[in-house]
């Protein structure tokens, strides 16, 4: 049989566009069900917190439930190995954070690969970690800091929320451009470091904003410098640490991932709509409140942010000779 020539054209482009309908009714059902976000740290933390920011968003402008499920453990790996191995279909999504970068290079027996086995679909923020000590340390500026551990070399204790942290990363990277003796002591989470701190059982922390901020305001914790390569809006009055060490930059970053798979069309609607998230004004000045600065992108930007990051704390990880406890 025959088709006019016509008939054969209608019918070819016709064939050609079926392969796309069934992508197209795909995202315009999704999500026809709730979905979870999975964080890999405690509740109440700036982590967590971000992920119920931006999940409360995406409930309210999607219809569906945007579930934040706690899975902490492993510096967060539990949780992202939960997610690796999770359907790729939408319906199960990671909150992405600097730890995921740190342990790319930190642990080599991983039942997953966080480069192949998660996709970037957006990075939320920036985030901050601000160098505070305990008031009696007789400094007030990171050149002080500097010159007391070089006169004072093995004498000042710095806490972390263990090792491969970021706090203990963003000290040692200091440690090794500025050319001095910290010693690190790790804790069991961020919030007994910082109140051994505060009682001026350790000297020093290179801690998230979000958990020195209150005791900055309080005075009981003296800070000396932030870790971005620009001042914060919620510390105005304080240097950051590249005045006075050229170069030096340690920030964060959180975002959203999804297993490998996910469908680019799905990828592509959670990104537009977490971007007009962090285009409101009420989740901005959220996110400025605990240290971050919103960022926002493609995937294929949060995707540059976390090769650069994981390559970046590969070499501090080997220089420092940092292994997992």
């Amino acid at each position: 049989m025959k088709f006019p020539r016509r008939t054969f054209l209608q019918l070819a482009v016709g064939a050609a566009a079926l392969p796309a309908l069934p992508r197209i009714a795909r995202a315009q059902a999704y999500p026809s069900r709730p979905v979870r976000i999975i964080v890999g740290f405690p509740a109440g933390g700036a982590t967590d917190i971000q992920a119920r920011l931006m999940g409360q968003w995406l409930s309210d402008r999607l219809g569906q439930q945007f579930i934040i499920e706690n899975r902490a453990g492993a510096s967060g790996n539990i949780g992202t190995e939960a997610v690796a191995k999770a359907p790729a279909d939408g319906y199960t999504l990671l909150q992405i954070v600097t730890p995921n970068a740190i342990n790319a290079a930190l642990y080599s027996n991983l039942n997953f690969d966080f480069s192949r086995d998660i996709v970037p679909i957006v990075c939320s923020a920036r985030l901050a970690y601000v160098v505070v000590v305990h008031p009696s340390l007789p400094i007030t500026t990171i050149p002080e800091l500097i010159a007391y551990a070089k006169a004072n070399p093995g004498k000042i204790n710095y806490g972390s929320a263990g090792s491969g942290t970021p706090q203990n990363i963003s000290a040692e990277l200091f440690k090794m451009m500025a050319g001095v003796n910290l010693v690190h002591v790790p804790y069991r989470g961020g919030a007994p470091a910082t109140t051994d701190l505060v009682g001026g059982h350790i000297q020093a922390i290179f801690a998230p904003v979000s958990e020195a901020i209150e005791h900055i305001k309080a005075g009981k914790l003296r800070p000396l410098g932030v870790t971005t390569t620009s001042r914060l809006d919620v510390l105005p009055d304080v240097p950051t640490v590249a005045d006075f060490v050229p170069g030096y930059e340690a920030s964060g970053f959180a975002g959203v991932g999804a297993p490998k798979g996910t469908p680019p069309e799905i990828i592509q609607m959670l990104n537009k709509e977490l971007n007009a998230g962090l285009a409101d004004p009420k989740i901005k000045a959220r996110i400025v409140e605990l240290g971050g600065t919103v960022l926002g992108g493609s995937p294929a930007e949060f995707g540059t942010i976390l090769t650069d990051a994981i390559d970046k704390w590969a070499k501090v990880i080997k220089f420092a000779g940092i292994k997992v406890e």
